[in-house]
């Protein structure tokens, strides 16, 4: 495993080089005339999920289910005792260039990328060249929601709501089954599923989004899914920026 992220880390190195050397070479890659426009003071109100009740879950497992849990989804798990420093998130949308999608520092441009991410989350059981890409057909979200926790179509059917236009579902209404449910396999998903909802894909506070749900039945197929949470990675910073004018 350390083996692994090293070679990983020494690729990201040279790729870092590589795209240095031809910027400096080259010149900037936007088209002429496009200019960077990073603002002077950014104000970004900071809003998280409460994740107290994840952090408890975890803490009440025995190594053997963190182990199950660590082998199917890697080490996601840590993002939930991550606190979240609002000055850096100010900083760091600060000095984000949409135009580049890159971080600019005086004369120096730098970028999240793949490889960092992947060794970040240390997610092995995937296929790399896999990414995600949504169904064209999926199946309704009150399948999956059965399909998920075992409960009935009329208990599904009673947890979706629809929140600032996107349809979701309650964390309370998974809570209890992550909690209780005889099959620790699906103790294990339905925990996974809550730290993608209300970590790494979080729009609407306290709730779980369907298309997250559409991500997390593709997981199970092995589809790599660090592209695209790089990419939602670049959205909200982007996003950041926009809403608040700066």
């Amino acid at each position: 495993m350390d083996e692994s992220i090293t070679q990983i880390t020494e690729k990201n190195a040279v790729v870092r080089d590589w795209s240095l050397k031809i910027q400096r070479e080259k010149g900037d890659s936007l088209v002429e005339g496009c200019v960077a426009n990073l603002p002077e003071h950014t104000t970004v109100n900071v809003r998280k999920n409460n994740l107290e009740d994840l952090v408890r879950v975890w803490n009440q497992w025995d190594s053997d289910t963190r182990g199950i849990f660590t082998e199917r989804y890697g080490d996601i798990a840590h993002l939930i005792t991550i606190r979240v420093d609002e000055q850096l998130i100010q900083a760091m949308v600060r000095f984000w260039d949409p135009a580049y999608q890159c971080f600019t520092f005086n004369q120096e441009d730098m970028t999240p990328t793949i490889e960092e991410y992947a060794a970040l989350l240390r997610i092995d059981n995937v296929q790399f060249g896999k990414i995600y890409v949504k169904e064209p057909k999926p199946l309704t979200f009150r399948k999956k929601l059965v399909r998920l926790t075992d409960m009935t179509d009329a208990w599904a059917e009673k947890q979706i709501k629809k929140k600032n236009e996107a349809v979701c579902i309650p964390w309370s209404s998974l809570r209890e089954s992550i909690l209780s449910h005889p099959d620790i396999l699906k103790r294990v998903n339905l925990f996974a599923l809550a730290i993608y909802g209300l970590v790494i894909f979080p729009r609407v506070l306290g709730h779980i989004e369907v298309a997250v749900f559409d991500f997390f039945e593709r997981l199970k197929q092995g589809v790599n899914p660090v592209p695209t949470i790089l990419a939602e990675t670049f959205r909200s910073l982007s996003t950041c920026r926009r809403v608040g004018n700066g």
